[in-house]
């Protein structure tokens, strides 16, 4: 049966909001946090720019995720999943309707990106561009890299490089070299993240050809991946600290790391590996925000 015939249940506000997946918005947060910690290091944070950058980080999210709805359900890859509501591929909304709700939050990630771009640099339009065609091209389009284990290479570049590094930029007009760390360190953290979704979907995207990184490494190599990268952040962190002993307090998130990692060590398999995501996130924003901090204090 095709979508023009099909019948819509229609989702709830509450639905839309779970399509949204704000267990992910951590992932939008936190560069933006530790981007805003490296400018305030060299006395350049900037509260309306601070602002602006948030707003976009999180139209990209909200919008990748509904992008990603979209395409894996009319693709027929969320037919089969543990993890949470899909619209498309749950039958709930017309699928076209999901495109309209991605393209609507990247549009409201475009306004405010013009509007930092004009108020620091020009060129970050063209950034802001491809990381929009980074968002959609994910799952989207006829060859999409997410199903060619590209997927946490891209969160690493976008979610972390780009966006905690843009955000210092918009705000002190340089990049430092804490800056370069902290954007190493959330990058890795978010890709972490991004892994462990993938590592609870292994089966089934192994069997509908989404190829994955999981998928490619298998589930051992990908626990100990997401190990390396969660453990990567943590050791950064005492780099970041040195000349800068305030910093130390962001290794007061490391228990919710540990928390998060043991159903990766220990294990687990499908639902059960739901709950990394959202301890992982936390941490990942109590990271960000104690760095935040630690910058306050420092200047």
């Amino acid at each position: 049966m095709t979508s023009t015939t099909k019948q819509y249940s229609g989702a709830t506000p509450a639905q839309w909001l779970e399509g949204a997946r704000p267990h992910t918005w951590a992932n939008a947060a936190a560069p933006v946090l530790a981007g805003t910690a490296a400018a305030a290091l060299v006395g350049a944070a900037n509260p309306l720019r601070a602002v602006l950058a948030g707003v976009v980080a999180l139209a990209m999210i909200v919008g990748v995720n509904y992008a990603n709805d979209y395409s894996d359900g009319i693709k027929g890859t969320d037919d089969d999943r543990s993890g949470p509501l899909r619209l498309t591929g749950s039958g709930l909304v017309e699928p076209k309707k999901v495109k309209y709700a991605a393209f609507a939050s990247f549009g409201v990630g475009a306004v405010a990106g013009i509007a930092l771009s004009v108020l620091s640099a020009w060129w970050l339009i063209l950034v802001g561009a491809a990381c929009i065609a980074g968002a959609w091209f994910y799952t989207g389009g006829k060859n999409p890299y997410g199903y060619r284990g590209l997927g946490e290479v891209a969160v690493f570049v976008f979610f972390g490089l780009v966006a905690v590094l843009g955000t210092e930029f918009t705000q002190s007009g340089s990049i430092s070299w804490r800056g370069a760390l902290l954007a190493i360190s959330v990058g890795s953290l978010s890709s972490a993240v991004n892994l462990a979704n993938n590592l609870r979907d292994i089966p089934t995207d192994s069997v509908s050809g989404k190829i994955t990184l999981a998928v490619r490494l298998g589930d051992a190599n990908t626990r100990r991946l997401w190990v390396g990268l969660v453990s990567l952040a943590v050791v950064f962190t005492v780099a970041i600290s040195i000349g800068h002993w305030w910093g130390l307090l962001a290794l007061l998130a490391t228990p919710l790391f540990v928390i998060a990692a043991r159903p990766v060590t220990g294990g687990a398999q499908g639902k059960d590996l739901i709950p990394v995501l959202g301890l992982l996130g936390r941490g990942m924003l109590l990271w960000s925000l104690l760095q935040f901090i630690a910058a306050l204090l420092a200047t």
